[in-house]
Formats: C-alpha cells, structure tokens, sequence
C-alpha cells in the first residue's frame, strides 16, 4: 500500500466518503473523483444539485443529507459554493474536507478549520494520491 502523508492518510482513515459535485459526464473531475473511490472499493456517496445517482453511488441533493456513515468529502465544486458546502459539513458533522484543485476557496477553509474541521486545499488531488485509471 502506497504511504501517504499525515493529512491525507487521516482523511483517507475515514473509511465513507461523499463527492461533493459528482457529475454523470464521465470526462468531468466530479466523475472521475467518485470513480477513484470506487475502484479502490471506498464507499462513496455522491452529491450533486440534482441529487441524482452517479456511477451507481446513491445520489444526495447536499452533502447536509448524506447519511451518517459518511465520515469525509471531497469537494469538486466551484469555489463559490465552498462557503455552502463547509456549512452543511458542519450540520452533518464531517469532520475531514479535501477541496480538489480548482474548488479551493480560502474564506470556506479558514471557516471550515475554525469549526474543527481538518482541511486539505493545497493543490493536492486525490486522483493522484490514490492513483486513478480512467476506463
């Protein structure tokens, strides 16, 4: 198993996550993000305007209605839904938020690390920490 560094492995030793902005076109991020998690037999929730399944994963308007069990999110967004997103972390109680790059958004994460949430927005993808084959 690949070793990762402390804030990523803490995010991925949350063993349920969510993708927020899941999208059904295959070549969007959204996409590629949840189908990462899948191939790597993660459970993984997907949320999107619509609410609507994505790859097969169970589909939710918000990830304020995303179910219990989900511990972690990653954020393919545009940065001016970061601040909504960070709210609805802290109503579901998600404690670990990795905004991909692209949807980094710097008032949403001093927020969210203000609330206890632990943060990652460094340009670091999840794609490539994981490793990712698209097919």
């Amino acid at each position: 198993m690949k070793s990762h560094r402390p804030d990523i492995a803490a995010f991925l030793q949350q063993g349920s996550f969510a993708v927020v902005g899941a999208s059904q076109d295959r070549a969007k991020y959204g996409n590629k993000c949840l189908r990462c998690y899948q191939q790597h037999g993660l459970p993984v929730a997907a949320v999107n305007p619509k609410g609507a399944d994505v790859e097969g994963a169970k589909g939710y308007a918000s990830l304020a209605l995303v179910p219990e069990t989900v511990r972690a999110a990653s954020v393919v967004a545009p940065p001016a839904a970061a601040m909504g997103i960070v709210k609805d972390a802290i109503a579901r109680g998600i404690r670990h938020l990795w905004f991909q790059p692209g949807a980094e958004e710097a008032a949403a994460s001093a927020a969210a690390r203000s609330a206890g949430i632990h943060v990652i927005d460094d340009g670091a993808c999840v794609l490539v920490a994981l490793g990712f084959h698209d097919h």
